[in-house]
C-alpha cells in the first residue's frame, strides 16, 4: 500500500468512527429498538447475498419441462428461460437434454454425452469439419442404433460427435425434418409425426 493509500484508509476509519460515535449517542435512548433495526437489516441483507448467489440454481429448479402429447405422435416443448427450446432424447437408452437448433444440419452430440450414449471415444474417426459460434471443430460421424423421443423410436439415426467445447447437444434440422411439421408459435414447439 502507498503512503496516500494509507492515510486515505486513516482518514475514513476516523471518519466513521466519528459519525458513527455521534449516531450512537444522538440514539442512545432508543439502543434496544437500534439493534433489532440493525437485525432486520443485516437480515435482510443476507437474504438478498443469499438469493443472488443461488439464482441460477432456482432458474434451473423453474426450468420448464418438456411435455409428450401421444394422441397422434405430437411432442410439445415450451420455451426455456434462456430463450431456447429444449428436449431430452433417448440416444441409446441414455437420456440426452439437447438444445433445438433449426440452423444446425445435424444431430451433434458432445463427446460427454456420446460417451453416455455408449460410444467409446477412442473409436471415433474426427475425419469431419464443422464451423461454429466458436469456429472451426472437428467432427466424427456416427449412427445411432436408437433415438427415442416421447414414444416415437427411430433406429439408425446419423449424427456427428464434435470434438469443440460446446455447451450442450444439437438436435438439427436431419433429425427434426423426419416429423411431418415442426411448429413453433409463441413460447411452444410442435413437432408432428
Amino acid at each position: 500500500m502507498s503512503a496516500d493509500s494509507i492515510a486515505s484508509l486513516i482518514y475514513l476509519s476516523l471518519l466513521g468512527a466519528v459519525v458513527g460515535g455521534y449516531f450512537l449517542l444522538a440514539n442512545r435512548h432508543r439502543m434496544g429498538q437500534m439493534a433489532q433495526q440493525a437485525a432486520i437489516w443485516a437480515l435482510i441483507f443476507v437474504g438478498v447475498a443469499a438469493g443472488a448467489a443461488l439464482w441460477d440454481d432456482i432458474r434451473g429448479a423453474t426450468d420448464t419441462r418438456q411435455s409428450v402429447i401421444q394422441d397422434g405422435a405430437r411432442i410439445v416443448a415450451t420455451r426455456a428461460p434462456d430463450g431456447h427450446y429444449h428436449l431430452t432424447l433417448g440416444v441409446n437408452g441414455a437420456p440426452v437434454r439437447f438444445l433445438v437448433d433449426t440452423g444446425a444440419s445435424d444431430m451433434v452430440l458432445t463427446t460427454r454425452d456420446a460417451a453416455r450414449a455408449g460410444l467409446d471415444r477412442d473409436a471415433l474417426r474426427f475425419t469431419g469439419r464443422a464451423v461454429t459460434a466458436n469456429g472451426m471443430v472437428e467432427t466424427a460421424p456416427v449412427t445411432l442404433d436408437r433415438v427415442e423421443l416421447g414414444g416415437i423410436v427411430d433406429r439408425n439415426v446419423p449424427a456427428q460427435v464434435s470434438s469443440g467445447d460446446m455447451p450442450g447437444s444439437l438436435l438439427g434440422m436431419r433429425y427434426l425434418s423426419r416429423f411431418a411439421e415442426v411448429t413453433m408459435s409463441g413460447d411452444t414447439l410442435t413437432l408432428t409425426r
